[in-house]
């Protein structure tokens, strides 16, 4: 590809530009060292960039970005790679704008509650800096040890706690970032709330479509004076599910409630080697409660009882610490143990009401049998983020279309029963045909005037979130007619 985009554009000048911004260490450009940034974490869309580069300042991003702009080069840009949506997917001809080496902590304030970041730090990085003095940061994520902030503030990432703490959004104050022209703004502030249009709320979750945060002030909180970690094991998937509704219904909100099959139970038992999570269990329910002692004393006792009711075999509960990161370890390593049962695998995120949940985990093992092929299935459960992960052998010809068809069918179940085709992997590459399920024409018009505000010749992230009639047959289809109306709003994008 490199050699094909050296044909159409002399890259020579925009190189010397980038080196003259951010140091000659900064700009890869050799073809064997792009091979790194051809993908994220979604491996089966690849494209090599054209060039990378690696900023340490938000007046360096500032720089890259109006280089990109003089010349019309359309930039993506990317943090640790993790993503699972291909939103971090270079598209051809463009620059790879990388935030890897801005990791400086800039601020802990314990004083107010808040920490400022550069986009590049890694998420547990900020728990640890503040758990000494009793504080945490709430969003999760399972890949939380090599996630930066921000590729969570792109995607609106959210974790084993989001039911009770919020996702990302939840716990960003104010940002500060570049915008698609290569000016520097500042959005929200300090505090929680502020006047005027919640830009804030606005950019995270975009994508990189409307700009690069290069400064995030976090909110912190204060670690629970009594956390309790329960698992209940179950002989049907349903009797678990039941169980997430009644907790919810008795008034309980825990931290978290995540929920594993048979298949994921036994892959994490033969990578982690827990020794937690029984094998011959149809489903496991983990539940975390947090606040204060007599109240985690409480609700520990009444989440027992309720599971017990619905037909839990057994109830184990964990209060030390260690103990509970031990009930959370084969959970946070779910993803990365199903690579040692199948050669590839692909996951799946979409959202559905509580009450749907042993109908579409039914639905799900439908499509499983229909396709032949297996599907793990690990989900947030306590806010209906679920994760299938459908496993196939990516070397046999076409195995890898008929799973992204498989992936499609759940996120249209998704969607019928009142649900989301994302919760927190984002749209990227990956979903955006899907979009028009989910959203009308209008709908999707106005989400692109938006875009066109912060990002108006389209260079920043292009092809991604929103359907392209042209490349997507599927959105074509549901758009028909009205699909030229929005083929000249994805115009301006189009490279």
């Amino acid at each position: 590809m490199l050699t094909q985009d050296k044909q159409q554009r002399n890259w020579q000048p925009i190189i010397k530009e980038f080196e003259a911004a951010v140091g000659k260490n900064g700009v890869v450009q050799r073809r064997e060292e792009l091979i790194t940034y051809e993908c994220d974490g979604l491996t089966s869309y690849r494209q090599r960039p054209a060039v990378v580069v690696l900023p340490r300042t938000t007046q360096q991003v500032a720089a890259v970005v109006k280089i990109c702009n003089k010349y019309a080069v359309p930039f993506i840009a990317r943090g640790s790679g993790t993503g699972l949506s291909g939103g971090a997917l270079p598209v051809e001809n463009s620059v790879l704008i990388v935030t890897a080496l801005m990791r400086q902590i800039l601020n802990v304030d314990l004083e107010n509650q808040r920490v400022v970041v550069q986009p590049g730090v890694i998420n547990n990085w900020v728990t640890q800096t503040v758990s000494g003095a009793g504080f945490y940061y709430a969003p999760d994520p399972s890949s939380q040890i090599i996630c930066s902030i921000g590729g969570n503030v792109a995607e609106n990432s959210g974790g084993v706690h989001c039911l009770k703490y919020g996702v990302t959004t939840n716990h960003v104050l104010g940002l500060k970032i570049v915008t698609p022209e290569g000016e520097i703004l500042d959005l929200g502030g300090e505090i929680p709330e502020m006047p005027g249009y919640d830009l804030t709320g606005i950019f995270v979750g975009s994508e990189g479509t409307l700009g690069i945060a290069t400064e995030i002030t976090l909110r912190i909180l204060k670690s629970a004076e009594s956390i309790c970690v329960l698992l209940a094991d179950f002989t049907s998937i349903e009797a678990a599910g039941a169980s997430v509704s009644d907790i919810i219904s008795a008034g309980i909100i825990p931290g978290g409630m995540e929920i594993m099959d048979n298949l994921s139970i036994n892959t994490v038992e033969d990578v982690v080697k827990t020794n937690c999570y029984p094998r011959d269990a149809t489903a496991i329910l983990l539940v975390e409660i947090d606040g204060l002692a007599v109240e985690v004393a409480a609700n520990k006792q009444k989440v027992a009882e309720i599971c017990k009711q619905n037909g839990a075999r057994n109830v184990t509960s964990a209060s030390d610490p260690e103990q509970r990161l031990k009930l959370w370890k084969g959970r946070k390593a779910a993803f990365a143990a199903a690579g040692h049962l199948s050669p590839d695998y692909y996951v799946q995120d979409g959202v559905i009401p509580r009450t749907q949940l042993a109908y579409v985990l039914q639905e799900i093992e439908a499509l499983s049998q229909k396709y032949g092929y297996k599907i793990a299935n690990v989900f947030h459960a306590g806010d209906g983020n679920l994760h299938p992960l459908i496993l196939f052998d990516n070397s046999v010809p076409g195995a890898l279309e008929i799973v992204e068809e498989v992936g499609g069918e759940i996120l249209k179940l998704c969607v019928r029963v009142g649900g989301s085709i994302s919760g927190e992997h984002g749209i990227g590459a990956d979903k955006k045909c899907y979009m028009p399920q989910m959203f009308t024409e209008a709908d999707l018009e106005t989400m692109q005037w938006v875009r066109q505000v912060f990002n108006p010749q389209g260079l920043a992230n292009p092809e991604k979130i929103f359907p392209t009639p042209r490349t997507c047959g599927e959105a074509a289809k549901a758009m028909g007619e009205s699909g030229k109306k929005f083929e000249a709003i994805e115009g301006v994008e189009r490279f």
